[in-house]
């Protein structure tokens, strides 16, 4: 029997939500580099802006789609792109959503694989967005290849937060008072 195939994924934008008018606007957001990691193929996958048809092929081809707030975040940024009913024709965990349920707030990436892992993100999101202004003024690739590793490795912790609940059925996290605390998730 094949192995369930698992796509965990994570894009970055063109611009804020100042830039575009607010969260309402996420579909003007725009796409500057989106990565997904498959079970099956064992790879990352890197997609500029003109592959996001092909990205949204391969949301849809698997068993599940595993991401951090991308039912809320990244699919309405790829309105404009691809499939409007993305989030209706793939089956989805969204950790981040997931967790609100249990623990009542919205907990980040960084404090779930800090507190479970160990270790953290390598950048944030205005990061990328600067690169992103960097690459548009001077065309230098370099920029996009700092965007690209940023999103394969927010990939890589969504992937290792996911396999660790999996694996040992709950997370760890900060609450405010700065205590270590265990969350119970069911993924599988």
């Amino acid at each position: 029997m094949p192995e369930k195939n698992i796509v965990y994924f994570d894009l970055e934008t063109q611009r804020s939500f100042a830039d575009v008018g607010g969260p309402a606007n996420r579909s003007k957001m725009g796409v500057s580099v989106a990565v997904t990691y498959s079970t099956r193929r064992g790879t990352y996958e890197i997609y500029g802006e003109n592959q996001l048809e092909a990205l949204g092929e391969e949301l849809c081809r698997a068993d599940l789609v595993v991401g951090w707030n991308h039912l809320h975040f990244d699919y309405p940024v790829l309105q404009n792109y691809v499939l409007k009913t993305l989030a209706e024709m793939t089956l989805n965990l969204d950790m981040m959503v997931n967790l609100e349920q249990i623990l009542g707030f919205r907990l980040k990436l960084d404090s779930a694989a800090t507190a479970t892992l160990g270790v953290g993100k390598t950048a944030g999101g205005l990061d990328a967005l600067r690169w992103w202004q960097d690459y548009q003024k001077s065309k230098n690739q370099e920029f996009m290849l700092k965007i690209a590793r940023y999103c394969a490795y927010d990939v890589k912790c969504t992937r290792f937060v996911h396999e660790f609940g999996m694996a040992h059925g709950h997370l760890k996290y900060h609450d405010r008072n700065g205590q270590l605390c265990e969350v119970p998730v069911s993924w599988s």
